[in-house]
């Protein structure tokens, strides 16, 4: 199979939430480069390294059935010329679940390769809970004279 040539890391990572919400095994591994050096973070999960252990990470994701949106937020990009790193916030949404769940935070970073450029780290996490804010004080009481 041929991969794609990514013109540029937003390219990448379109094709790569492409892939997850179509659950498209080899559309998700067209994004990532040919090196085990390569390693994905699932949120809650261990560290997995290497091109067939992403890959078998991404088959049993994708063989749950489930179908996920995406709603990314809070994008950041830091980007040099042959490497570039997007940190965003994942707000996940899955087919038939009535309650929303909690936003994950989540950074992947490209590199440029000879073949455009290429997934070399993916690596989420749930968010913290949103800080409560603190209890509204009642203003003390005024005194005229």
């Amino acid at each position: 199979m041929k991969k794609a040539l990514f013109a540029s890391p937003q390219d990448a990572e379109s094709a790569f939430y492409d892939a997850l919400t179509k659950a498209d095994l080899d559309a998700m591994m067209a994004v990532w480069a040919d090196d085990d050096d390569v390693y994905c973070v699932h949120p809650n999960g261990a560290r997995i390294s290497g091109v067939e252990s992403v890959r078998e990470s991404w088959r049993k994701i994708f063989s749950s059935g489930q179908t996920l949106r995406f709603q990314l937020r809070e994008s950041q990009t830091v980007q040099g010329m042959m490497l570039s790193v997007h940190s965003v916030y994942e707000h996940i949404t899955i087919a038939g679940e009535t309650r929303p769940r909690g936003p994950v935070i989540t950074t992947n970073v490209y590199l440029r390769t000879e073949r455009g450029w290429r997934m070399v780290a993916h690596h989420a996490s749930p968010a913290p809970a949103a800080a409560e804010p603190e209890p509204r004080r009642a203003a003390p009481p005024k005194t005229l004279h």
